[in-house]
């Protein structure tokens, strides 16, 4: 008889925070597909809903970079442990929202709460995962994200339709205060610490100085550094942000579908970037353990992503056939969740001492992504009427995205250290002379 081989504890920490980014998903954009129920007891416009979901990403852009240096400093277990918290009583605060400005208001704080959470992730990660499987360990992390945005329509609009958008919102928050629980419980920041570690997984980890590092954060230098990944980022993030917040209303509107069935079509989109965040990490990885050659398997794969949405979201501006559109949108995002595992993998591999504030630097650019691009797309749809325009941005965005992915270099390991007077300067400083640097 064949044994089940008993799951290791770095597979069950693996497995602990791909459930945060399941729910921390569910949470985010569970307000898509309640969008439309909203907007009819609220009396809410398209502009205004857009500035709802972008309430969100103003914190949460502004959090990656504090929230990721909080978790160098505090540890994951006790950042994300006060990060679940909070994202979890915003998430019950919408199911209470009265009108635009408590809706803002709570989005807010939800955005707050989740800044801080995939960079202080990408710490706990860089702790218990060996370097050969990076690229994995992101990729099912995000697949499990993708999962989430999967199962978020179908999910929301069946509590919507059994009980009221309000409930959604409620339950959404309680499933979040669970896996806080579960992470206080659980996890330790240094895998020595753990009681069912053993001897074997040890061996294959990160060297302790660097789990256990707290050295004072040289913050230009590795400003500069991270910069190319953050130019990269913001051009994924414009197109996933896209796609997360406006799908399910795109069906909707765009092709007349009921709730139910924009839930449906919504829900195959995710579907197909849960297997490209899977694919992702697995042709990383591959290539890495292939090669060696950190750039070809990180900068290869997030080029083909970026290529590969242009081309499949081409059909979207010039196709009514709902059946064309659907597959364009799912080949699309396919493509760009490719992306997805080998740019989380980056911070990891330029500077793992500072992962997550690098992880934090680099995800700035995609909450920057989500400050502007769900406005610009819900002001374009009410001065034109048109749905399918606002795609025409991510596609331009796209090409960009390819472009500067080729200067990322993360073969090339941070290692300068700053001076004292280069320590902890003024984060407009370090900002200006990066943008110096890219000139």
């Amino acid at each position: 008889m064949l044994r089940l081989t008993r799951f290791r504890t770095t597979d069950r920490i693996l497995f602990v925070i791909c459930l945060m980014y399941l729910v921390t998903y569910i949470d985010r954009v569970n307000i898509s597909t309640a969008a439309p129920a909203m907007q009819a007891e609220l009396g809410l416009s398209n502009f205004e809903l857009g500035l709802a979901f972008s309430a969100f990403a103003y914190p949460y852009a502004l959090f990656q970079i504090l929230g990721g240096r909080l978790g160098d400093r505090l540890g994951p277990h006790k950042t994300l442990i006060i990060c679940g918290i909070v994202w979890s009583t915003a998430t019950v605060m919408i199911g209470f929202a009265q009108g635009a400005i408590s809706l803002i208001v709570a989005r807010v704080l939800l955005g707050m709460g989740e800044g801080s959470a995939f960079p202080t992730a990408t710490r706990a990660l860089s702790n218990w995962m060996p370097a050969e499987k990076r690229g994995f360990a992101q990729g099912i992390t995000h697949a499990f994200a993708r999962f989430g945005n999967a199962m978020t329509p179908p999910l929301i609009a069946f509590l919507i339709l059994a009980l009221s958008w309000r409930h959604a919102f409620i339950i959404s928050g309680l499933i979040s205060f669970v896996w806080v629980a579960v992470w206080w419980l659980y996890f330790r920041d240094d895998p020595r610490n753990h009681k069912g570690i053993t001897p074997q997984e040890l061996e294959n980890l990160p060297d302790p100085k660097i789990v256990g590092e707290r050295k004072t954060l040289p913050w230009g230098p590795l400003l500069r550094r991270m910069l190319p990944v953050t130019i990269t980022d913001f051009c994924y993030g414009w197109t996933l942000w896209m796609f997360l917040n406006w799908i399910p209303s795109y069906f909707l509107h765009q092709h007349q579908l009921e709730l139910k069935k924009s839930a449906i079509f919504a829900a195959g989109v995710f579907l197909a970037g849960v297997v490209g965040d899977l694919a992702g990490g697995w042709f990383s990885d591959g290539i890495l353990r292939r090669t060696g050659n950190t750039t070809l398997a990180r900068t290869s794969v997030i080029i083909l992503g970026f290529l590969g949405a242009f081309v499949c979201m081409l059909p979207v501006m010039f196709s009514t056939d709902l059946v064309i559109v659907a597959i364009s949108l799912s080949a699309a995002f396919f493509f760009a969740e490719l992306i997805v595992a080998p740019i989380w993998a980056t911070p990891m591999d330029i500077a793992p001492q500072y992962s997550g504030t690098a992880s934090g630097f680099m995800n700035f650019g995609f909450g920057l992504a989500g400050m502007i691009s769900p406005v610009v797309f819900g002001l374009i749809i009410d001065l034109t009427g048109r749905w399918d325009l606002p795609f025409s941005i991510s596609l331009a965005l796209l090409l960009v995205g390819a472009g500067t992915a080729l200067l990322i270099r993360p073969d090339r390991p941070f290692t300068e250290q700053a001076t004292e007077k280069e320590r902890e300067p003024d984060l407009e400083q370090s900002l200006a002379a990066a943008i110096s640097d890219m000139k």
